[in-house]
C-alpha cells in the first residue's frame, strides 16, 4: 500500500477547477443520496438530512457513499453529544486523597470523547470536500444561467 495523501475524486478536482476530464480507470458511481441507516442516532440523522441533499447537489454523493457519510454523521452525533455533557458536567473532575480533599484534577471522559470524534468528523469532512479550505479552492456555478450545475458536473469529468 503506498503511503502518502489520499487521492482527491475527480468531482472535488473539477469543483476546483483543476480537472478537465475523469481519468480512463477511476469508477464512476452512480450519483444520488443513499438510504439513511435506522440505526444513527438522532442528531446523526439531523445531520445526514442536513448535508446529503447539499452534497448529492454538488455531484459528490453517490449511493455507494452511504458507509462513509454514516460515519461522518454519527460521529458528529456523538461529538456533539459528548460537548453537551462537557457543557453540563465540565472538562475535569477532582480526584480525592484519602483526606477528602482534591488530590488533582482529571479530565472527564467526555473530553476525550469530544476529541476523537473530531478527529473522525475532519478526515470525514476532507473526503467529502465539506472543510473551509477545500470550499475556497472550489469554483460554485455562477448565476448567469448555470441551473443544472450536476449536468454541468457531469458533462466536464466524462
Amino acid at each position: 500500500m503506498a503511503g502518502g495523501r489520499p487521492k482527491k475524486p475527480t468531482a472535488l478536482k473539477v469543483l476546483e477547477g483543476r480537472a478537465k476530464g475523469t481519468p480512463s480507470g477511476e469508477p464512476r458511481p452512480v450519483l444520488g443520496i443513499p438510504e439513511c441507516p435506522e440505526w444513527l442516532m438522532d442528531d446523526a440523522k439531523e445531520e445526514w438530512n442536513r448535508v446529503a441533499p447539499e452534497l448529492f447537489r454538488l455531484g459528490l454523493l453517490a449511493r455507494i457513499d452511504r458507509t462513509a457519510l454514516a460515519g461522518y454523521c454519527q460521529s458528529y452525533a456523538k461529538w456533539k453529544a459528548a460537548e453537551e455533557e462537557i457543557g453540563k458536567k465540565g472538562m475535569v473532575f477532582p480526584v480525592l486523597g484519602e483526606d477528602g480533599q482534591p488530590k488533582y484534577y482529571q479530565q472527564t471522559p467526555e473530553v476525550g470523547i469530544a476529541n476523537q470524534c473530531l478527529k473522525q468528523i475532519r478526515a470525514f469532512c476532507s473526503l467529502f470536500g465539506l472543510d473551509p479550505s477545500s470550499r475556497a479552492k472550489m469554483e460554485l456555478p455562477s448565476d448567469r444561467g448555470d441551473k443544472d450545475f450536476a449536468a454541468k458536473l457531469r458533462s466536464r469529468i466524462g
